[in-house]
């Protein structure tokens, strides 16, 4: 169960952070979607260490996978550039993530 709020505060989280690239193209109603995506990926991260998700994992995935896919999202929506060595950087944290995940058991 631990997994599905981290999941959840995951895509609140990269919808908050969207959302922000938004509202900074001057739409302000987006700062609401900002707040409520923040606010959300918070409180399901702390639902997850409630169900005993151990800090240290939870933050890293939480954080690896916000990089991740905002990165990738924002290329396609927004036309970002997502070169090979940023592509090389998110394998990069995407190990490091999987190895603190392994090293937590």
């Amino acid at each position: 169960m631990a997994w599905l709020f981290l999941i959840r505060a995951i895509i609140s989280e990269v919808a908050g952070t969207l959302s922000l690239w938004m509202a900074s193209t001057g739409q302000k109603i987006w700062f609401v979607a900002v707040g409520v995506g923040y606010v959300a990926a918070f409180a399901m991260l702390v639902v997850s260490l409630d169900h005993g998700m151990p800090v240290g994992v939870a933050y890293g995935i939480w954080a690896a996978a916000g990089v991740a896919l905002t990165a990738t999202l924002s290329r396609f929506l927004f036309d970002e550039p997502l070169t090979w060595l940023m592509g090389f950087g998110i394998v990069l944290i995407v190990g490091g993530v999987l190895l603190i995940e392994v090293g937590a058991h």
